[in-house]
C-alpha cells in the first residue's frame, strides 16, 4: 500500500517508533494479589494484570488507557473515541490491524470502546504461546506507533458521524444524552462521548496527533491479560515488548474540575418523531469509589427488580409503563443515579414523572425492610460472581474500574455490597434523592436553597493498599475445543418419555454448568393462528406457578444464585439455565414445576402484551425495523391463513392486542408435553443424578398431539428490484437486500458459500463490504452480508445490511451494486481464500470455547439427528477449498440481479 507522509509525519514515526529496540530487559516488579488477579509494574509506568483460567481456551488481552470524554478539553469533545477508531489503521510494523488480528483467530478482529474515563482495547484468541506474544507486541505497537493519518481521518470521520447518527435515531439515547447535560454545568461527564458533531467533522489532524501522543503512553496504561496462558511467558513477553517503551518526560495533570451541588431541581424536553414517550429522572451521586456508592447500587435494585421492585410494582403492574430501569456506574467523578421508563400508551408522561419522583424522594422517609435489601443484595452479588467465572468478560471489565481509579474497586465495592444494611440504603436515600438534586422536570422557583455536597473520591491507594479479597474461584479443566475432542466428550441418550439427552460433564471455573431444554409441539394444521399465542407461551410460564408467585419465583433464582429463561418460537419451546454444581437439583426441581404446573397470571400477560406492542410501535418509525418486515414479506408472499405470513408491523401489534389468556393456556394444554425434544447440558454436575431429576421431571407428561415439523418453503420466483420507505425526522438510514434460493447444508457447494460469504461481508472489517463502505468511502458504521441454508429443507438465502447518513443513499446503493456485480463475475482470489478459511476454522473454534454455544450446538444436533461428526466433515470441506471449486459454486448460486432491496430514511433531506 502507497501512503504519502511529509517529513513532519515520518520524523513523528521514527521518534515514536524507536523505544520498541529495547536497550536492555526490564523487570516487572510485584504489586499485589487479589482472588487470583496480580498486578505488576514496570520501571517506565507500565502496570499489567494477570488472570489465568487453565480451564479456558482462549486469551484476551485487554489494554486499557486512562483517557475517556473526562480528559477532552474546549473542541476536544469525542477526541478519545475518535482515536480509538484511528488506532486501528495500522501502524509501520501492522499496517493492517484487522488482517493480522483475523490470521491470529481474534473474535470479530479490532475491538474497542470509549467512555467516561477509559478507552480500551481487546481481543480474545486462540491460547497459544504464539498468539500471547503476538496480542502483548500488536498492543505496545499501538500504543506508540499508530499512524494517525490525516487521509484515514478524512475517511474515518464520516464513519463516527455515522455512528452518531445511529443514535441520533434512538429518542430514548438522546433523552438521557439531554438530561446528563442539563445535570452536569461545568463536569465533561456532561458531555457524550461520542462527541459534537462538528468537532468530529472539524478536528485538525495536529490535535489529534498531539492528544494521541499525550495520553497514549506506557505510564498512562493498565494491560490486562486473562485465559490460558503461561504466566512467566505473559511477564517476559510484557517486559520485552512494553519494557522497552521510553517513559515519557511530560508529567499528566489530574482532571479537578468538580460540579458544584445543584441548586435546583432542572427540566429538559425532547420533542422527535418516534415512540414510545419516555421519564427520566437523575440525581448526583459519588463516585464509585465512595462508599455511599455500594447502598444505592442496592437501592437501584428495590427500585427496579422484576417483579418485587417498588417502581416495577408502582408503574409497570399498573399500566402506567411498559418498563422501568435505575442504575449506578462505576465512575471516577460523582456522577449520577439514573431512572427511566418507558410510557404505557394510556399513561401520560406528566404522571409517570410525577410517580417516580415522588416514590423516590420518599423512600427515606418510608421502611425499607430487611426483605428488600437481602433480595437484591442477592441479585447482586450472585450477577458478580458469575462474572467472576468468566474470565474473557472481566478482563473488559476491568477497564471500568481502573478508569475509576484502581481494578480492586471491583471487589471492594462488592465486600461493601455484602455489608448493606437497610440503615445505610435509607440513609443514601436521605442524602441523594432530592428535588433540589434532581433533572427531570420544568424549574420551579425555591423559597429556600437546599444544596447536597458530593463528596470528593477517598485516596483510592490507601483505600485498596491493605486489601487482601476473598478465597480464589475454583479452577476448571482445560479442554481444546475441537469437534473431536467435544464428541468423545458427549453422552447421548432417549429419555423414558421419548425426548433425546445429550451430557457433556467437565469441570469448569467456578463449577458452574449450563444447559437448554427444548419442548417440540404442534404441527402446522393445529399451529395455524397461533403464532403470537406461541410467542408468549415461555415467558409467561416464568411468570407464576401453583407453588411460586413470579415474586417468589425470582427469589428462589436468586437465592441459588442461578438463572432460568425461556423463550422459542411456533412450535419450539426453549428454556435456558446456569447453574453451580451443588445447586442443580434444587434448580431443576424448580424448572419442573414451572414446566409442569404453570398459572398463566392474566396480569401478566398484560404487562408483556403492552411491552411487545410499544416494541413494535417503536418499529413504526424505526428505518430499520420497517425495512427488515418490507423485505421479508417481499421474500415470503405467503396469504394470511398460511402460517409463513409475515404480518405487518401494525398487523403484529393487533395480534398482540387480540391474543387471550385463554389462547395460550388452550395451546399448552393441548399440545405441549414431553414426549418430543432435547436436553443438552454441559459443565460440572453429577450424570446420574442428572438423568434422575430430568426422567421424574418428565414422567407421565406426555405430549396430546403429535409433534410434526412445519417444513420451509422458498418462493424462488421472485423477481429482484428495489424500493424506498420514508421516515421522516431520522438521521440513520438503513439498506436491506436479500433472495431465497432451493438449496440445503446438505449441497456440496454450501462449505463454498459460506466461505465465499465470510469474504463478501461476514469477516467484519476484512470483508468487501466492510473494506469498501467504512475504509475506503467512510459511509458506514456498519455493513454486512449474509448466508443461510436449511438443514432439512431446500431453503436458503443471500442477505445484505447497510447503515448510512441519508445524504448518501445513492452511493451507497452504487456502491453495493459494484461490490456484488464484481463479486459475482470475478469470484474470490487465492489470498482472499486463505485468509477466510483460515479466519472462519478458528472462528468457530472460538466459539465452541463457550459452553452456552456448545449447549447449543449439542440441543442442534440431536434435533437434525447429527453429532460433531457431521462438523468435522464441515470443516475438513472448509480447508480443502480451491479458488476454483468456490468461484463455481458462486457462478451456481449467487445472482446479483434476485436482489430485492429496500432502503429506508429521511431521503427528503437529500432532495
Amino acid at each position: 500500500m502507497n501512503r504519502t507522509v511529509t517529513w513532519f509525519v515520518a520524523i513523528a514515526w521514527l521518534a515514536l517508533s524507536a523505544p520498541l529496540a529495547p536497550a536492555q530487559q526490564a523487570t516487572a516488579k510485584k504489586v499485589v494479589t487479589v482472588e487470583g488477579i496480580t498486578e505488576y509494574k514496570l520501571d517506565n509506568g507500565v502496570r499489567f494484570l494477570l488472570f489465568p483460567d487453565p480451564a479456558a481456551s482462549t486469551v484476551t488481552i485487554n489494554m486499557t488507557v486512562l483517557v475517556g470524554s473526562r480528559h477532552e478539553g474546549y473542541g476536544e469533545s469525542g477526541m478519545a473515541h475518535l482515536l480509538e477508531h484511528m488506532c486501528f489503521k495500522g501502524t509501520p510494523t501492522h499496517p493492517n490491524v484487522d488482517k493480522v488480528l483475523q490470521e491470529h483467530g481474534a473474535n470479530n478482529t479490532a475491538n474497542g470502546t470509549t467512555y467516561l474515563d477509559r478507552t480500551n482495547y481487546y481481543e480474545s484468541m486462540p491460547a497459544t504461546d504464539k498468539n500471547l506474544e503476538f496480542g502483548i507486541k500488536l498492543k505496545a505497537d499501538i500504543l506508540v506507533n499508530s499512524y494517525v493519518k490525516k487521509e484515514d481521518l478524512d475517511k474515518e470521520f464520516t464513519v463516527v458521524r455515522n455512528e452518531f447518527e445511529m443514535n441520533e435515531n434512538n429518542p430514548s439515547t438522546i433523552l438521557n444524552q439531554r438530561v446528563t447535560a442539563a445535570a452536569f454545568e461545568w463536569h465533561n461527564y456532561g458531555k457524550s462521548t461520542i462527541g459534537n458533531r462538528s468537532d468530529i467533522e472539524k478536528v485538525p489532524i495536529e490535535n489529534l496527533r498531539a492528544f494521541y501522543r499525550k495520553y497514549y503512553q506506557p505510564d498512562n496504561i493498565v494491560v490486562t491479560i486473562a485465559g490460558k496462558f503461561d504466566e512467566k511467558k505473559a511477564i517476559s513477553y510484557m517486559e520485552q515488548y512494553f519494557g522497552a517503551l521510553k517513559k515519557p518526560s511530560r508529567v499528566l495533570q489530574e482532571s479537578y474540575t468538580e460540579e458544584p451541588a445543584q441548586d435546583g431541581e432542572r427540566t429538559v424536553i425532547l420533542r422527535r418523531v418516534g415512540s414510545p414517550a419516555v421519564v427520566g429522572a437523575v440525581y448526583h451521586v459519588p463516585g464509585i469509589a465512595h462508599p455511599d456508592m455500594a447502598a444505592l447500587d442496592v437501592l437501584t435494585s428495590i427500585l427496579t427488580s422484576k417483579p418485587s421492585g417498588r417502581l416495577y410494582k408502582a408503574l409497570v403492574e399498573t399500566k402506567k409503563a411498559t418498563g422501568v430501569a435505575a442504575y449506578v456506574e462505576a465512575t471516577h467523578d460523582p456522577y449520577l443515579l439514573q431512572v427511566y421508563a418507558r410510557v404505557a400508551d394510556k399513561a401520560t408522561p406528566e404522571e409517570v414523572r410525577d410517580i417516580i419522583t415522588d416514590l423516590m424522594e420518599k423512600l427515606a422517609a418510608g421502611k425499607i425492610t430487611e426483605g428488600e435489601v437481602a433480595r437484591a443484595k442477592r441479585k447482586l452479588l450472585a450477577e458478580r460472581e458469575r462474572s467472576l467465572n468468566q474470565s474473557d468478560e472481566i478482563a473488559k471489565e476491568l477497564s471500568e474500574w481502573i478508569g475509576a481509579g484502581d481494578w480492586r474497586l471491583l471487589f471492594i465495592h462488592r465486600d461493601r455490597i455484602d455489608k448493606v444494611t437497610p440503615q445505610d440504603v435509607a440513609a443514601a436515600a436521605a442524602k441523594y434523592l432530592k428535588r433540589s438534586n434532581r433533572t427531570v422536570g420544568m424549574y420551579l422557583p425555591t423559597k429556600a436553597p437546599d444544596r447536597t455536597p458530593v463528596p470528593v473520591p477517598p485516596d483510592v491507594a490507601k483505600l485498596v493498599g491493605d486489601y487482601k479479597g476473598g478465597p480464589p474461584i475454583a479452577l476448571g479443566e482445560n479442554i481444546d475445543p475441537t469437534p473431536q475432542n467435544l464428541e468423545a466428550r458427549t453422552k447421548r441418550s432417549t429419555l423414558p418419555g421419548g425426548i433425546k439427552m445429550a451430557l457433556l460433564p467437565k469441570k469448569t471455573r467456578g463449577e458452574t454448568v449450563v444447559g437448554d431444554i427444548v419442548i417440540r409441539y404442534g404441527s402446522e394444521k393445529t399451529l395455524t393462528g397461533k403464532t403470537t399465542a406461541s410467542g408468549y407461551l415461555g415467558p409467561l410460564m416464568m411468570r407464576g406457578t401453583t407453588k411460586y408467585t413470579y415474586e417468589q419465583l425470582e427469589d428462589e433464582l436468586d437465592i441459588l444464585g442461578a438463572t432460568l429463561s425461556a423463550g422459542g418460537g411456533t412450535g419450539a419451546l426453549t428454556f435456558s439455565f446456569e447453574c453451580k454444581r451443588e445447586k442443580l437439583p434444587a434448580l431443576l426441581k424448580l424448572v419442573a414445576e414451572v414446566l409442569r404446573n404453570p398459572i398463566f397470571p392474566e396480569e401478566e400477560l398484560g404487562i408483556l402484551k403492552r411491552e411487545s406492542r410499544q416494541a413494535l410501535e417503536k418499529g413504526l418509525t424505526d428505518p430499520q425495523a420497517l425495512a427488515r418486515n418490507a423485505l421479508q414479506r417481499k421474500l415470503n408472499p405467503f396469504p394470511k391463513d398460511n402460517i409463513r405470513y409475515v404480518p405487518t408491523i401494525a398487523e403484529s401489534m393487533d395480534l398482540v392486542d387480540k391474543v387471550t389468556r385463554n389462547d395460550i393456556v388452550k395451546l399448552y394444554n393441548e399440545q405441549i408435553g414431553g414426549s418430543f425434544g432435547e436436553i443438552a447440558i454441559v459443565g460440572d454436575f453429577d450424570e446420574k443424578e442428572t438423568v434422575k431429576a430430568f426422567t421424574a421431571m418428565l414422567d407421565g407428561w406426555k405430549s396430546k398431539t403429535p409433534f410434526t415439523r412445519v417444513p420451509a418453503i422458498v418462493k424462488a420466483n421472485i423477481a429482484g428490484g428495489k424500493e424506498r420507505i420514508e421516515t421522516p425526522d431520522k438521521e440513520n438510514a438503513v439498506y436491506v437486500g436479500g433472495y431465497q434460493f432451493e438449496m440445503d447444508d446438505s449441497n456440496p457447494d454450501y462449505p463454498a458459500l459460506v466461505i465465499a460469504n465470510y469474504v463478501l461481508g461476514a469477516s467484519a472489517f476484512n470483508s468487501r463490504i466492510m473494506d469498501r463502505l467504512r475504509t475506503k468511502e467512510g459511509f458506514s458504521y456498519g455493513a454486512g452480508s449474509s448466508f443461510r441454508a436449511s438443514s432439512l429443507d431446500k431453503s436458503a438465502a443471500w442477505s445484505l445490511s447497510a447503515i448510512y447518513n441519508p445524504l448518501n443513499v445513492d452511493k451507497v446503493y452504487n456502491s453495493m451494486n459494484e461490490i456484488i456485480d464484481l463479486f459475482a463475475k470475478k469470484g474470490i482470489t487465492q489470498s482472499e481464500l486463505d485468509d477466510a478459511i483460515k479466519g472462519l476454522l478458528q472462528e468457530r473454534k472460538v466459539d465452541r470455547s463457550s459452553d452456552s454455544t456448545v449447549v447449543g450446538q449439542l440441543a442442534s444436533q440431536l434435533y437434525l439427528g447429527r453429532t460433531y461428526e457431521r462438523t468435522i466433515e464441515f470443516e475438513k470441506a472448509v480447508a480443502g477449498l480451491t479458488v476454483q471449486s468456490v468461484n463455481a459454486a458462486l457462478q451456481r448460486h449467487f445472482d446479483p440481479s434476485r436482489f430485492y432491496i429496500i432502503q429506508a430514511g429521511d431521503f427528503s433531506k437529500k432532495k
